[in-house]
């Protein structure tokens, strides 16, 4: 096949063009970086650019967006002009099939949990509003007649992954404990990028009755958010632990530093660390045969290990931030002489 792919330097963009190489297809990757897997540099809002890459293209995997990090106008117009862009070129090529990249973040902060994908989008913010409208496109052209899959992951995360982990690896390293908000035992889901790889390979490879609908992609095992902390503290082998904060107060503070920019724990992300987090499933098993291997505490813990063996090593930068860069810790990295 020839799959062209958005974001293609990207954490999951970028493992999706290796693995598709090595099984001998050909690849059209597209990113603001020059890297190996990408083959027509430029933005997704260039819709020159996309036909170019798009032309002879078996499918599209839609990848490419904004973090939650990134300014607000930033994150519209990423997400939803780029989107609406990516469709609109796959259109103009005659592209047989699209795979949306989505999130679970769509889902706000929802009521039913385990959270199915029948329940209503419900944003709370900029980046989950704008991932919601992305998906408004591409049911759009869904419903005249493109297939269409709209994936959604939870959290992935896997080797490549930095962003907030980052604060978690370097505090174990240092052999400090690493906080939580309240006692820490809320069931927070996310995911194996090694899985999230094997879901987007079988949806592409599905018959359009299968792959023309939308699917919660999420680890089959998973604990608390202490237990899941506790593993990388274990790991790094200072004997270290996770030490509960006051909820309250700590939520504050938090809120009050996200507002004046010295933090980058951003709003949902502290309300989810609140409350049970998981998603049902059960659709990609019982219609796809979809079984995640991995589970949190695998997922995290080779995380860690990866960055163990990658910290010392420069990384490459270009143009835009993406999940392989470490959140900037603000503030926060001050409060770390109190751990």
């Amino acid at each position: 096949m020839v799959i062209a792919i958005t974001g293609a330097a990207g954490m999951l963009g970028s493992r999706l063009a290796e693995r598709l190489i090595a099984d001998g297809h050909q690849v059209h990757g597209v990113d603001l970086r020059s890297e190996p897997t990408v083959s027509h540099v430029g933005d997704i809002r260039d819709p020159e650019l996309l036909t170019r890459a798009f032309t002879g293209a078996t499918a599209v995997i839609h990848c490419a967006a904004a973090l939650p990090s990134y300014p607000a106008d930033q994150i519209r117009s990423i997400i939803i002009d780029g989107t609406r862009t990516v469709f609109e070129a796959a259109r103009r090529a005659e592209v047989g099939r699209v795979l949306h990249i989505s999130s679970t973040a769509v889902y706000g902060l929802p009521k039913q949990v385990p959270t199915p994908e029948e329940h209503p989008r419900m944003p709370v913010d900029t980046y989950s509003a704008a991932k919601a409208a992305a998906e408004e496109i591409a049911e759009r052209h869904r419903a005249e007649g493109l297939p269409v899959a709209v994936l959604r992951p939870k959290t992935f995360l896997g080797p490549g992954r930095m962003g907030l982990f980052a604060m978690l690896f370097e505090w174990a390293e240092e052999g400090r404990n690493f906080p939580v908000l309240g006692r820490g035992d809320v069931r927070i889901q996310m995911f194996a990028v090694e899985d999230l790889v094997e879901a987007v390979l079988t949806v592409l490879t599905a018959d359009d009755d299968l792959a023309n609908d939308t699917y919660n992609l999420a680890a089959e095992r998973f604990g608390t958010l202490r237990e899941d902390f506790q593993a990388v503290l274990d790991a790094a082998g200072h004997g270290r632990r996770v030490v509960s904060l006051p909820a309250r107060p700590a939520l504050f503070t938090l809120s009050l530093l996200e507002r004046s920019r010295l933090s980058p724990v951003y709003g949902r992300l502290l309300h989810k660390l609140m409350a049970d987090s998981y998603v049902s499933i059960d659709k990609a098993r019982q219609r796809l045969g979809f079984h995640p291997k991995l589970s949190n505490q695998d997922a995290i813990l080779r995380t860690y290990e990866w960055w163990r063996a990658e910290r010392h090593r420069e990384q490459p930068r270009g143009e835009g931030r993406t999940s392989r860069d470490p959140w900037r810790q603000g503030l926060l990295a001050a409060t770390r002489i109190f751990f």
